[in-house]
């Protein structure tokens, strides 16, 4: 049995979160070591999901969120090459079977910015072409047979651009690189690594979504250097696009590589948006917020709807006909007045689009629950309920929406 494209009888609302931000790191994953550091602040019980997530589920099922994607950390289940963790395996079984009873759908992500120390420090990660298609392939398979009768879908990988950005380029996550070349090449090998996980996944009635993270990229000055880096910018956040639709997988700075399989992979183009890049003529800051007189998170970015509808109809017409899902989009702040209005500003910009034809499928707010926000420790909030599970306004508003049970191809409601 196969998942039928044309069988939802309603838009999914849901929420998203990682194991490490909600459970706390695996102390065999790379991000362990980067706590012992001091690169992060500790992550401790993230917000304690690991054992309340019985009560979590209710919760979000009683707020009509039926929908989540939490991640299977790989370093928990597998903290040694061919040696897996039957208490780790349990949990997660324990976790998606309180999921399934609670009424709530699950979609499970099988790498959200972790991995094993074993796998990225030692053999070098989804770089080393045989540690990528060997050790990854076998986690995919290991995941989908233990935990698959209690899924309702798969997102394999979490933004692979901003994975790549992170670890060669910015420098901030392991491996801790700051090196463009490396970059280019981290970026190509997710790439692949989420195409090789769709070709193990696909083919069963669970749909398989990417989780790209996507922005509007916009010059703020017409000097060609200006123009020319916001193209690069463009290439590495959309290059993914003539993949999915040619079979041609282009990263900036590589030769393109012809992949016919890929094109048409996965059932829902899925994508995280949270504002969007302006390209400013200061070679020491050349990215800045969007627009210019936009109110500014703690983050340093500026949420911005209006960009959530760009990218949903550039999104329509480059890859006609295939179906789209917001997989991840949240406000970071204390203000929950400001995160409500920005929320509203993208259900509206949401509506907008499915009223004009594009066929959204769902939409994952980031996150449920407040939890560990990696570099800024618990000091950001994206939640629509506190760590207490206290429920703020915008619970309100998102909970309201996923009751009227917006429709694909529906006029809103």
């Amino acid at each position: 049995m196969t998942w039928d494209p044309t069988g939802q009888d309603r838009f999914w609302w849901g929420t998203a979160a990682s194991s490490t931000q909600a459970e706390g790191v695996a102390p065999r994953s790379d991000w362990a070591r980067w706590e012992k550091l001091g690169r992060a602040p500790a992550s401790r019980d993230g917000n304690g999901f690991a054992t309340n997530y019985r009560d979590d589920f209710a919760m979000l099922a009683d707020a009509g969120l039926t929908h989540h994607r939490p991640s299977i950390e790989w370093g928990r289940i597998e903290p040694e090459p061919g040696k897996w963790n039957p208490d780790a395996i349990e949990h997660y079984r324990s976790v998606l079977g309180a999921a399934r009873d609670a009424g709530v759908s699950v979609w499970v992500c099988l790498h959200h910015f972790t991995l094993p120390g074993w796998f990225s420090d030692d053999l070098g990660g989804f770089l080393d072409d045989k540690a990528r298609r060997y050790h990854w392939a076998r986690h995919v398979d290991v995941v989908a047979e233990t935990f698959g009768d209690l899924v309702f879908g798969w997102k394999p990988i979490n933004e692979p651009v901003a994975y790549a950005s992170l670890g060669w380029l910015d420098g901030t996550f392991p491996p801790g690189r700051k090196d463009l070349e490396k970059f280019f090449d981290a970026l190509r090998a997710i790439h692949l690594a989420n195409h090789e996980a769709w070709l193990l996944l696909k083919g069963g009635d669970q749909p398989v979504a990417t989780v790209y993270n996507l922005a509007p990229v916009v010059p703020r000055s017409t000097e060609p250097h200006v123009v020319a880096l916001a193209d690069t910018v463009d290439e590495a956040l959309w290059g993914w696009i003539s993949a999915l639709r040619d079979g041609l997988l282009r990263t900036p700075g590589k030769a393109d590589v012809e992949i016919p399989e890929m094109a048409g992979s996965f059932d829902l183009v899925g994508f995280s948006y949270y504002s969007a890049y302006g390209i400013a003529d200061d070679p020491d800051r050349p990215f800045v917020p969007y627009p210019a007189d936009a109110r500014v998170g703690p983050l340093g970015y500026a949420p911005w709807s209006e960009g959530l509808g760009i990218v949903l109809r550039r999104l329509a017409d480059e890859l006609p006909g295939r179906p789209l899902l917001v997989a991840e989009h949240g406000v970071g702040t204390t203000d929950d007045d400001w995160r409500e209005e920005v929320l509203r500003g993208s259900l509206a910009e949401l509506a907008s689009a499915v009223d004009d034809g594009v066929d959204v499928r769902g939409f994952f707010h980031w996150t449920g629950i407040d939890n560990y926000e990696w570099l800024h420790g618990f000091d950001v909030p994206f939640g629509l309920f506190d760590r207490d599970r206290k429920p703020r306004g915008s619970a309100a508003l998102a909970s309201d929406w996923a009751s009227r049970h917006l429709l694909p191809r529906n006029s809103r409601p």
